[in-house]
């Protein structure tokens, strides 16, 4: 018995160092942290100032000029959103929407660890109507005709 012991050690001390080895050796993909997050807190409020609450804040990342998804969050109780998870540096296309407010949008780059932003939302403006003379447009989807005048040397078209 004392020598099948004696075999299991040196069995063990052995192939010990071989397993441990085996151990250590990098296997699979390699670790790649993600990148740092810039903090964003979107405050809204109304035209006095008071804050909007429930108010829908949509973030849109920017990857290579086209979105790349979304998120929508909504204002607590202060008119305050916040989302962490956008890396410093991006393009995020921010959209703020309200019941009985002007929808409000823009863009902004993410520069460093933390963005305050501020949105004072609009009342909501005139209807627009295909029906009225709106600058450089048509007028009830069709556009005014006018006649082309003749270049210089060129004779004056003659009606059929």
């Amino acid at each position: 018995m004392a020598f099948a012991v004696v075999r299991r050690v040196a069995v063990l001390s052995v192939c010990l160092p071989l397993v441990l080895s085996a151990q250590q050796a990098k296997r699979g993909r390699k670790y790649t942290p993600p990148p740092p997050t810039c903090k964003i807190t979107v405050t809204v409020t109304r035209p006095n100032g008071k804050p909007v609450e429930n108010a829908g804040v949509v973030f849109h990342p920017i990857k290579n000029g086209k979105d790349d998804g979304n998120m929508e969050l909504k204002t607590n109780e202060d008119g305050k959103a916040v989302l962490d998870v956008v890396p410093i540096g991006d393009t995020v296309r921010l959209q703020v929407i309200a019941k009985g407010y002007q929808t409000y949008g823009a863009d902004y780059v993410l520069e460093g660890p933390t963005e305050e932003i501020h949105v004072k939302l609009n009342p909501p403006g005139r209807q627009y109507s295909i029906y009225e003379k709106h600058d450089g447009s048509q007028v009830g989807g069709q556009d005014e005709v006018q006649t082309p005048k003749p270049e210089e040397g060129q004779s004056q078209p003659q009606p059929h």
